[in-house]
Protein backbone atom coordinates (compact mmCIF):
# COMPACT_ATOMS: atom_id res chain seq x y z
CA UNK A 1 0.00 0.00 0.00
CA UNK A 2 1.59 3.85 -0.76
CA UNK A 3 2.61 5.19 2.14
CA UNK A 4 0.84 8.08 3.49
CA UNK A 5 2.99 10.59 5.11
CA UNK A 6 1.89 14.04 7.26
CA UNK A 7 4.52 16.74 7.03
CA UNK A 8 4.99 19.82 9.02
CA UNK A 9 6.69 22.94 9.35
CA UNK A 10 6.48 25.75 11.41
CA UNK A 11 10.36 26.66 11.75
CA UNK A 12 9.69 30.15 10.89
CA UNK A 13 6.94 32.53 10.42
CA UNK A 14 5.92 31.16 7.10
CA UNK A 15 5.03 27.32 7.91
CA UNK A 16 3.03 25.10 6.27
CA UNK A 17 1.31 21.53 6.26
CA UNK A 18 1.35 18.87 3.63
CA UNK A 19 -0.85 15.20 3.11
CA UNK A 20 1.89 13.23 0.79
CA UNK A 21 0.75 9.62 -0.55
CA UNK A 22 4.02 7.57 -2.06
CA UNK A 23 6.14 10.49 -3.78
CA UNK A 24 3.03 12.73 -4.89
CA UNK A 25 1.71 15.97 -2.86
CA UNK A 26 -2.01 15.47 -2.08
CA UNK A 27 -1.75 19.49 -0.98
CA UNK A 28 0.36 21.94 0.51
CA UNK A 29 -0.89 24.47 2.70
CA UNK A 30 1.02 27.74 3.59
CA UNK A 31 0.56 29.14 7.27
CA UNK A 32 1.88 32.56 8.58
CA UNK A 33 2.06 32.89 11.84
CA UNK A 34 3.91 36.01 13.34
CA UNK A 35 3.23 35.47 17.03
CA UNK A 36 4.08 31.33 16.37
CA UNK A 37 2.14 28.64 15.16
CA UNK A 38 1.52 26.68 18.92
CA UNK A 39 -2.29 28.07 18.83
CA UNK A 40 -2.90 27.74 14.89
CA UNK A 41 -1.52 24.71 14.38
CA UNK A 42 -3.81 22.28 15.35
CA UNK A 43 -6.96 23.76 13.71
CA UNK A 44 -5.47 23.80 10.20
CA UNK A 45 -3.91 20.06 11.02
CA UNK A 46 -7.94 19.07 11.36
CA UNK A 47 -9.08 21.20 8.42
CA UNK A 48 -6.29 19.86 5.96
CA UNK A 49 -7.23 15.82 7.21
CA UNK A 50 -10.90 15.98 6.66
CA UNK A 51 -10.73 17.88 3.52
CA UNK A 52 -8.72 14.39 1.88
CA UNK A 53 -10.88 12.37 4.19
CA UNK A 54 -7.62 11.08 6.15
CA UNK A 55 -7.54 10.08 9.65
CA UNK A 56 -4.91 10.75 11.95
CA UNK A 57 -4.94 6.46 11.88
CA UNK A 58 -4.06 6.80 7.78
CA UNK A 59 -1.31 8.08 8.33
CA UNK A 60 1.98 5.64 8.13
CA UNK A 61 4.78 8.26 9.24
CA UNK A 62 4.63 11.90 10.40
CA UNK A 63 7.63 14.24 9.26
CA UNK A 64 8.72 17.71 10.58
CA UNK A 65 11.44 19.76 9.35
CA UNK A 66 13.75 19.90 12.14
CA UNK A 67 15.13 23.12 11.64
CA UNK A 68 17.77 25.55 11.60
CA UNK A 69 15.07 28.41 11.92
CA UNK A 70 13.08 29.88 14.90
CA UNK A 71 14.22 28.04 18.24
CA UNK A 72 10.19 27.71 19.05
CA UNK A 73 9.15 27.20 16.22
CA UNK A 74 10.98 24.21 15.73
CA UNK A 75 9.92 22.77 18.88
CA UNK A 76 6.26 23.08 18.29
CA UNK A 77 6.70 21.47 14.97
CA UNK A 78 9.02 18.08 16.07
CA UNK A 79 6.85 18.19 19.20
CA UNK A 80 3.39 18.55 17.54
CA UNK A 81 5.09 15.54 14.78
CA UNK A 82 6.17 13.49 17.47
CA UNK A 83 3.21 13.82 19.70
CA UNK A 84 0.82 12.22 17.27
CA UNK A 85 3.28 9.60 16.00
CA UNK A 86 3.60 8.73 20.06
CA UNK A 87 -0.12 8.42 20.39
CA UNK A 88 -0.49 6.44 16.70
CA UNK A 89 2.47 4.47 17.44
CA UNK A 90 4.10 5.47 14.17
CA UNK A 91 7.31 6.12 13.17
CA UNK A 92 9.07 10.09 12.54
CA UNK A 93 11.56 11.27 9.90
CA UNK A 94 12.91 14.53 10.80
CA UNK A 95 14.21 17.00 7.61
CA UNK A 96 16.37 19.76 7.70
CA UNK A 97 15.54 23.04 6.35
CA UNK A 98 18.45 23.40 4.52
CA UNK A 99 17.72 19.59 2.71
CA UNK A 100 14.08 20.54 1.95
CA UNK A 101 15.21 23.54 0.06
CA UNK A 102 18.02 21.33 -2.25
CA UNK A 103 14.88 19.46 -2.94
CA UNK A 104 14.11 21.78 -5.59
CA UNK A 105 17.43 21.89 -7.26
CA UNK A 106 18.36 20.98 -10.77
CA UNK A 107 22.29 20.43 -10.75
CA UNK A 108 24.63 18.36 -9.06
CA UNK A 109 25.86 20.60 -6.72
CA UNK A 110 22.94 22.85 -4.52
CA UNK A 111 24.33 25.60 -2.07
CA UNK A 112 21.25 26.07 -0.12
CA UNK A 113 21.05 29.47 2.29
CA UNK A 114 19.00 30.74 4.47
CA UNK A 115 18.69 34.36 6.44
CA UNK A 116 20.09 33.17 10.27
CA UNK A 117 19.77 37.01 11.31
CA UNK A 118 22.40 38.79 13.17
CA UNK A 119 24.08 39.27 10.02
CA UNK A 120 24.74 35.44 9.65
CA UNK A 121 23.26 32.33 7.20
CA UNK A 122 22.25 29.25 7.55
CA UNK A 123 24.02 27.20 4.69
CA UNK A 124 25.38 24.09 3.51
CA UNK A 125 25.98 22.20 -0.30
CA UNK A 126 24.07 19.11 -1.09
CA UNK A 127 24.32 17.08 -3.86
CA UNK A 128 22.15 15.74 -6.15
CA UNK A 129 21.40 12.92 -3.91
CA UNK A 130 20.67 15.22 -1.06
CA UNK A 131 23.51 13.98 0.90
CA UNK A 132 25.65 16.31 2.25
CA UNK A 133 29.04 17.57 0.49
CA UNK A 134 29.59 20.30 2.80
CA UNK A 135 28.66 20.48 6.28
CA UNK A 136 25.28 22.76 7.55
CA UNK A 137 27.02 25.74 9.17
CA UNK A 138 26.02 29.17 10.30
CA UNK A 139 28.37 31.74 9.41
CA UNK A 140 28.99 34.90 7.66
CA UNK A 141 28.15 34.57 4.03
CA UNK A 142 31.49 36.13 2.26
CA UNK A 143 33.43 33.41 4.73
CA UNK A 144 30.71 30.84 3.83
CA UNK A 145 31.79 31.63 -0.05
CA UNK A 146 34.81 31.46 0.47
CA UNK A 147 34.47 27.81 2.01
CA UNK A 148 32.72 26.77 -0.43
CA UNK A 149 34.19 23.25 -3.30
CA UNK A 150 34.94 23.76 -6.63
CA UNK A 151 32.43 23.03 -9.65
CA UNK A 152 29.65 24.61 -10.65
CA UNK A 153 26.96 25.47 -7.67
CA UNK A 154 23.56 26.51 -7.92
CA UNK A 155 22.69 28.21 -5.17
CA UNK A 156 19.03 27.90 -3.10
CA UNK A 157 17.01 29.96 -1.14
CA UNK A 158 13.64 30.81 -0.12
CA UNK A 159 14.73 34.30 -0.17
CA UNK A 160 18.01 35.00 -1.77
CA UNK A 161 17.51 39.10 -2.12
CA UNK A 162 19.96 39.79 0.99
CA UNK A 163 22.42 37.50 -0.44
CA UNK A 164 22.41 38.45 -4.16
CA UNK A 165 25.04 41.01 -4.18
CA UNK A 166 27.77 39.30 -2.14
CA UNK A 167 28.25 37.34 -5.06
CA UNK A 168 29.43 40.06 -7.05
CA UNK A 169 32.98 39.89 -7.46
CA UNK A 170 33.44 36.51 -6.53
CA UNK A 171 34.15 33.25 -8.40
CA UNK A 172 30.05 32.37 -8.09
CA UNK A 173 29.39 36.23 -10.07
CA UNK A 174 27.44 34.33 -12.87
CA UNK A 175 26.24 31.41 -10.99
CA UNK A 176 22.55 30.08 -11.20
CA UNK A 177 20.13 31.13 -8.49
CA UNK A 178 17.21 29.58 -7.95
CA UNK A 179 14.52 30.54 -5.32
CA UNK A 180 12.36 28.04 -3.87
CA UNK A 181 8.53 27.87 -2.45
CA UNK A 182 8.10 29.57 0.88
CA UNK A 183 6.03 26.24 1.67
CA UNK A 184 8.91 23.10 2.57
CA UNK A 185 6.35 20.74 3.84
CA UNK A 186 5.93 18.91 0.90
CA UNK A 187 9.53 18.31 0.14
CA UNK A 188 9.79 17.78 3.82
CA UNK A 189 6.96 14.96 3.22
CA UNK A 190 8.38 13.64 0.38
CA UNK A 191 12.53 13.22 1.66
CA UNK A 192 10.57 11.48 4.72
CA UNK A 193 8.57 9.48 2.13
CA UNK A 194 11.71 8.04 0.90
CA UNK A 195 13.37 7.38 3.92
CA UNK A 196 10.73 5.81 5.36
CA UNK A 197 10.31 3.60 2.13
CA UNK A 198 13.72 2.35 2.83
CA UNK A 199 13.31 1.72 6.65
CA UNK A 200 15.03 5.01 7.90
CA UNK A 201 11.68 5.82 9.55
CA UNK A 202 12.24 6.34 13.80
CA UNK A 203 11.11 6.17 17.17
CA UNK A 204 9.64 9.40 17.87
CA UNK A 205 11.71 9.64 21.08
CA UNK A 206 14.93 9.40 18.98
CA UNK A 207 13.97 12.81 17.33
CA UNK A 208 15.60 15.85 18.13
CA UNK A 209 15.52 19.45 16.71
CA UNK A 210 18.43 20.39 14.10
CA UNK A 211 19.75 23.92 15.59
CA UNK A 212 22.90 24.73 14.25
CA UNK A 213 23.48 26.78 17.00
CA UNK A 214 23.26 27.67 20.62
CA UNK A 215 19.88 29.54 21.54
CA UNK A 216 19.91 33.28 22.56
CA UNK A 217 19.44 32.38 26.08
CA UNK A 218 22.63 30.23 26.29
CA UNK A 219 24.46 32.65 24.53
CA UNK A 220 23.72 35.62 26.78
CA UNK A 221 24.19 33.26 29.67
CA UNK A 222 27.71 33.25 28.04
CA UNK A 223 28.19 36.81 27.82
Amino acid sequence: MTPRILAIDTTTEFGSLALVCGSQVVEELLLHARDGFGHVLYPHLETLLARHGWDLADIDCYAAASGPGSFTGIRVGLSAAKGLAEAMARPVVAVSNLQAVAWFGNTALRATVLDARRGEVYAAVYAASLKLVAPEVVTKFPAWLASLPEGDLEFLSTDFTPFRAGLAGTRFEHALVTEVPRALAGAVGQIAAERFAVGHALDPASIDANYVRRSDAELFWKD
